[in-house]
C-alpha cells in the first residue's frame, strides 16, 4: 500500500476530509435514531474519532465545548480500564473530573480494534466518541440543569468509564439500575436508554467507516494521515501564533468571581502560555467549569484564530501550554457543582480570552440555559443571543455563539411534544454595543406554560454587561421574569427556579454583543 513518511498535500487534504466525513456520518446516525428532541431536534450532540493513544484526529462541526474536552474522557478511559478492553464493548462516560464536562453530556466510547494481516489487534487501534446532551439525568430539578446546585451529586448520577454494552451485549439491566439507584434519580430512564442506543449505533457507523478506510488504504497509511493532519493543525496554530501579541483580560462575572487570564507569546518556539493564575478560587455555586471545559474554551479560541480549513484536532494543543491553579473556578476539585461552569463559564473564558488578545468583543457570554419539567415532561434549550464585533466586522444578531452551536427546537416541534406555547420570539433592539463596528443585537423569548411545571433558568450578564472594545460600547444585560395570569410580574435573577402555573408566561430578554472601535470613526 501506499506510504510514506512524509505528507503528500493531496492525500493530506483527501485524509483530512476523509476523518470529518466519518465524523459526520456518525451524527447522522446520531440524529436519526435519538429519540429526545434534545438530541433529535436541537443538535446538541457531538462526534468524533481518536487514534490509538486517544488523542483527536477530527469532528464533525458540533458542540465546541464538546469536541474539546471529548478526548480527556478517551484518555481517562485508556488510563483506568486499558488493559480490560476487548472487542465489541463500549463504555459511558460524565464524570466531570475525569474528562467530562457536566452530568447531562453522557459520552459512549467504543475502541475499534481490527484485522490486519489475518491477525486481530491486540489493543484498540482507534477509539471513536458520541456525547449527547440527555434530557433529564437525575438531579434536583427535571432537566438536570439545577441553578442552585452546591454539590455534583445534585446535578444527577454520575457514569465513570461504565460498562454500557460488554462484548456486544447491551448491559440493560445494569445501566437502569444506575439510573434509579440515587438519591435524585433519572425521571425517564426509557428515554436514557433509548438515546444511549442511538449513541451506540453511531459509533458502530464510526468503526465501520475506519475498517472500510484501512481497508482501502492500508493500516500504516491511514494512522500516518492521522498524524500529519494533527501536525498541519499544530503548524497552523503556530502561524496564528506569529502574529499575536501578549494580553492581559480580567474579566468579571455577575457572582463577582474573577476570570483573570495572561497570554505570553514566544516568538522564538512560535507557543504560547495561557496562564489562569489570580482567578477566582473554587466557587459555593455551580460555576466551577473542569478543566477539560477550561482546556477546549482554549482549544477553541486558537482555532478560530485559524485561517486554514483545518479539523480541531489534538495537534491544535500542541503550541500551548495552559496553566490553571487546581482548586481555582476553572480547574474544580471533587464534589464542586459544575453544571454552570460548561455552559456559562465556557463563555465567559472565551470571551476572556479574546479580550487578553485584542481581537473580538465580548458575545452575550452566556448560553440562557432554560429547563422545565415534571416527572413526565423535561426539556432544555439555550437562547441565541448578540455576537461581539471585531477589527473589521459587525457582530451578528441573534446566533448561537462560541462554545454551544446546538439549534433551538422548532416551535411546531416544542408545542406538539410539550404542553406550552411560543407566544412570541423576536430580535431585541439596539441591544448590542454601538461602536466603529457594532455588537449583534440579543432576542426576547416568550413562553407560555399550560399545565404546573418547575422552570429554572442559568444564566449569565445579567448584572455584568458583556464588554465592548477599543472605545466601543457594552452590550445590554439580559434580564429573565414571569407574567403571571393575573398580570402580576416576577423578575429573576442570573440563576432562579419558579414553579409556573397554567396561563403563565417566562420571558427571557438575551444579552447583545460588545462594540469594537469608536463610535464617531466610520467603518
Amino acid at each position: 500500500m501506499y506510504y510514506t513518511s512524509q505528507p503528500d498535500p493531496v492525500r493530506l487534504e483527501i485524509f483530512k476530509n476523509l476523518y470529518q466525513f466519518i465524523a459526520e456520518q456518525m451524527g447522522i446516525v446520531l440524529q436519526n435514531t435519538a429519540a429526545s428532541v434534545n438530541i433529535k431536534e436541537r443538535l446538541d450532540f457531538s462526534c468524533a474519532i481518536f487514534d490509538g493513544s486517544g488523542l483527536l484526529v477530527a469532528n464533525a462541526p458540533h458542540i465546541p465545548v464538546h469536541l474539546g474536552s471529548m478526548s480527556e474522557s478517551v484518555r481517562s478511559l485508556i488510563n483506568s480500564k486499558g488493559n480490560t478492553l476487548k472487542p465489541g464493548n463500549v463504555y459511558l462516560s460524565n464524570n466531570p473530573y475525569n474528562g467530562g464536562t457536566h452530568l447531562p453530556d453522557v459520552t459512549t466510547i467504543t475502541p475499534v480494534f481490527l484485522n490486519h494481516k489475518n491477525t486481530l489487534s491486540s489493543t484498540p487501534l482507534f477509539y471513536v466518541a458520541a456525547r449527547g446532551h440527555q434530557a433529564d439525568i437525575g438531579g434536583i430539578t427535571p432537566g438536570s440543569m439545577p441553578p442552585h446546585s452546591a454539590t455534583v451529586e445534585e446535578e444527577g448520577i454520575i457514569f465513570d468509564n461504565f460498562l454500557l454494552v460488554d462484548q456486544g451485549v447491551f448491559q440493560e439491566t445494569a445501566v437502569r439500575e444506575l439510573l434509579l439507584n440515587h438519591l435524585y434519580p433519572a425521571r425517564n430512564p426509557h428515554q436514557n436508554i433509548a438515546d444511549f442506543n442511538a449513541q451506540i449505533a453511531a459509533n458502530e457507523r464510526g468503526a465501520q467507516e475506519l475498517r472500510k478506510m484501512v481497508a482501502q488504504y492500508g493500516l500504516e497509511t491511514v494512522q500516518a494521515y492521522m498524524k500529519f493532519v494533527q501536525d498541519n493543525a499544530e503548524e497552523s496554530v503556530r502561524r496564528a501564533i506569529d502574529v499575536l501579541k501578549d494580553g492581559a483580560f480580567t474579566y468579571e462575572m455577575d457572582s463577582g468571581a474573577v476570570i483573570q487570564v495572561k497570554v505570553k507569546i514566544n516568538r522564538e518556539n512560535r507557543s504560547a502560555i495561557i496562564d489562569f493564575t489570580g482567578t477566582s478560587d473554587q466557587l459555593n455555586s455551580n460555576f466551577n467549569a473542569p478543566k477539560a471545559v477550561t482546556q477546549a474554551a482554549v482549544l477553541y479560541v486558537f482555532r478560530t484564530l485559524v485561517d486554514d480549513n483545518i479539523p480541531l484536532n489534538a495537534g491544535c494543543l500542541k503550541p500551548l501550554k495552559i496553566i490553571i491553579p487546581e482548586g481555582c473556578m476553572l480547574n474544580p476539585t471533587y464534589p464542586a457543582a459544575v453544571v454552570a461552569g460548561n455552559v456559562e463559564t465556557s463563555q465567559t473564558i472565551v470571551d476572556a480570552l479574546y479580550g487578553a488578545l485584542g481581537v473580538i468583543a465580548a458575545s452575550q457570554g452566556t448560553m440562557n440555559n432554560f429547563t422545565f419539567g415534571n416527572e413526565r415532561y423535561q426539556y432544555y434549550e439555550t437562547i441565541c443571543g448578540g455576537s461581539g464585533a471585531g477589527a473589521n466586522f459587525h457582530g451578528t444578531d441573534a446566533v448561537q455563539t462560541h462554545m454551544t452551536n446546538s439549534r433551538l427546537t422548532d416551535p411546531e416541534v416544542l408545542e406538539t411534544r410539550y404542553p406550552v406555547q411560543v407566544e412570541s420570539f423576536c430580535l431585541r433592539p439596539d441591544s448590542g454595543g454601538k461602536g466603529k463596528y457594532s455588537g449583534g443585537n440579543g432576542v426576547i423569548r416568550r413562553i407560555k406554560f399550560l399545565e404546573p411545571m418547575t422552570a429554572n433558568i442559568l444564566s449569565g450578564h445579567r448584572h455584568i454587561p458583556p464588554f465592548g472594545l477599543n472605545g466601543g460600547e457594552a452590550g445590554k444585560v439580559g434580564r429573565n421574569w414571569v407574567e403571571r395570569q393575573d398580570g402580576e410580574q416576577e423578575y429573576l435573577d442570573s440563576t432562579a427556579t419558579v414553579e409556573m402555573l397554567p396561563g403563565d408566561v417566562f420571558v427571557i430578554e438575551t444579552p447583545g454583543g460588545g462594540g469594537f472601535g469608536l463610535i464617531g470613526d466610520s467603518p
